[in-house]
């Protein structure tokens, strides 16, 4: 008993919030439609889920090293585009195409890490330019939807093990691989330790720039994984479908306790950010709410959950 107290003391505060921000959402849910407390519903969110989850993971590592990556949009509307227009419906392209696209997302994802440790820019500036170019260059090569892929391919997006989505079980293998690579791997404590302090990190013998470029990689090949997503999804490569996740990766982090400037948070604690931000949606859209209004909520959340979190470390 006193284990379990000892433990629940050291959890995150925001833990508990987002927590039971979750069990408001699905109270009102109950009383706004019969529909949303139904499993059926509940799995479906579980699947839908799954991309935000996908980029929740990559930018919780950026942010963890004390950085953010605003190019996961672009990554994720690139790799949709390029793994579409790879396979071009052939059978026998799916799984080379596949390995490409995810190659190019975490080489994309190096390139920003290691432009940022180079030149010492503040990374936000970094990945902002380089969305900037690759979302030009695939609205160079296209305006429009394009490619498709084999029909079985939608499995990833709407196939279901013993009735449990599996983009959904995906998204949770991942985020549970990255949560104890970071606690009990010697490269993931050292995470934190870059993102707390850099300069002590430094001193103890840790190469800052290293894991500085392995989590902006982790950030480009999760982003691409959403993008893979999206193309099971939707059988095309849509050159604008990753445009709202940019906004949307930093929404469940930031929820979920993960402190902007680095070193603090738990990636499981954004785990239940893209469960409130998900349920959150679904409950907007069984209440007819315009998709405009639901990007509005997610920045009124993430400034509300910043001031809060700053205002508690300024207390400490």
């Amino acid at each position: 008993m006193s284990q379990l107290v000892f433990k629940l003391r050291r959890t995150e505060p925001a833990v508990f919030m987002v927590i039971a921000l979750i069990a408001v959402i699905v109270v009102t849910g109950f009383f706004v439609n019969e529909r949303f407390g139904t499993s059926r519903n509940f799995l479906n969110v579980f699947e839908q889920a799954a991309p935000l989850g996908f980029v929740a993971i990559g930018q919780s590592l950026t942010v963890l090293v004390g950085g953010i990556d605003l190019s996961i949009g672009a990554v994720v509307s690139a790799s949709n585009v390029m793994l579409a227009a790879l396979v071009g419906g052939n059978d026998a392209m799916m799984i080379p195409a596949i390995v490409i696209v995810l190659a190019f997302g975490a080489c994309f994802g190096f390139a920003n890490g290691w432009i940022t440790v180079v030149t010492g820019v503040h990374p936000l500036i970094v990945t902002l330019g380089t969305a900037s170019v690759l979302q030009g260059a695939v609205l160079l090569y296209t305006l429009q939807p394009t490619g498709s892929v084999p029909f079985w391919f939608e499995e990833f997006a709407y196939g279901r093990i013993l009735g449990i989505p599996i983009s959904g079980l995906v998204m949770l293998a991942c985020f549970i691989g990255v949560a104890l690579f970071l606690k009990y791997r010697q490269t993931g404590r050292q995470v934190y330790a870059v993102g707390g302090n850099p300069e002590a990190a430094r001193l103890s013998g840790i190469r800052n720039n290293r894991i500085t470029m392995l989590a902006y990689s982790a950030s480009g090949f999760f982003a691409a994984l959403a993008g893979t997503y999206y193309v099971s999804r939707t059988g095309i490569g849509d050159p604008l479908v990753g445009e709202p996740l940019t906004l949307a990766s930093i929404t469940p982090v930031i929820v979920g306790g993960i402190i902007l400037g680095g070193g603090r948070g738990n990636i499981l604690g954004a785990l239940l950010g893209v469960a409130m931000i998900s349920l959150l949606n679904n409950l907007l859209n069984y209440m007819n709410t315009s998709t405009f209004i639901q990007w509005v909520i997610q920045g009124l959340i993430i400034i509300v959950a910043v001031a809060i979190y700053v205002d508690r470390s300024k207390k400490l």
